[in-house]
Order: structure tokens, then C-alpha cells, then sequence
């Protein structure tokens, strides 16, 4: 987990968090990018799109929405980069996981917090308390 998105100035890309360990000398064996399908539909909208696809394995949440079929419909070119393989055994991919999720997103988090508003039912206990929720 990284917190360099809160603590950037100026625009924050994902392309830009995913280059951060290079820079800083850090060369991690593997990174993982984890977001939800409703995301990853949107994903050939981004900044340094399809490249940034290059610098992280992709895990794909089915969420409630948009189901990993919708997602994948609407990112054709992407097909051939999903893995069905142990993410191990190659540089990058993009891997489907198929679950049960509440209908919770990142930017009602960010408007509850930035409203002074509890999250206490949105979050488990123990990622309620993380500090960078509180810097948010």
C-alpha cells in the first residue's frame, strides 16, 4: 500500500504512483494495481494508457454495476492481456477475480471524510483507523 498519491502535489495518475519506486532506487519484485471493474472499464481514459498497463499486474474486483463481462466488453483491446496463469511466472497481466462486494467506492469514502462524515460503515475497524484516511 502506498500513500504517494496523498502526499503528491498537482495532479496525481496512477502511471505517475506506479514509476515512484523506480525512481526512488526501489525495484519491486512485483506490484499490483487492485480496483474495481466500474474502474477498469474506464481504464483506456487514463493518462499513459496502455503503458501504464505495463508497470503493474492488474487485479480486477467484479463490483456491483459493472460485472467482469461489461468490463472486458467494453475494453476489447485488453483480451489478450488477461492471465489465467500464477502472476509468478510473468511480467505483467491482468487478472479477473470474480467476489461479492458492497456497492462502496473510493470517492464516497473521500465525500463522506471530506464532509466530516463517518465511515465507520464503510470500512472495516481496522482500516478506519489508518492514518492516511485522517489526512485525506
Amino acid at each position: 500500500m502506498s500513500d504517494a498519491e496523498l502526499t503528491r502535489t498537482g495532479p496525481s495518475y496512477t502511471a505517475y504512483t506506479l514509476q515512484a519506486p523506480h525512481a526512488d532506487g526501489w525495484e519491486p519484485s512485483q506490484i499490483f494495481v487492485i480496483l474495481g471493474s466500474d474502474a477498469f472499464a474506464e481504464i483506456a481514459t487514463w493518462h499513459r494508457y496502455p503503458e501504464v498497463l505495463d508497470a503493474a499486474n492488474f487485479a480486477v474486483i467484479a463490483r456491483p454495476g459493472t460485472s467482469l463481462a461489461d468490463a472486458m466488453t467494453r475494453t476489447p483491446t485488453l483480451a489478450s492481456r488477461i492471465s489465467h496463469e500464477d502472476a509468478r511466472t510473468q511480467r505483467t497481466g491482468v487478472f479477473l477475480v470474480e467476489a461479492q462486494t458492497r456497492d462502496v467506492s473510493s470517492t464516497v469514502i473521500r465525500r463522506h471524510l471530506a464532509a466530516g462524515q463517518r465511515i465507520d460503515d464503510l470500512v472495516p475497524a481496522h482500516v478506519k483507523k489508518l492514518d492516511f484516511y485522517h489526512r485525506m
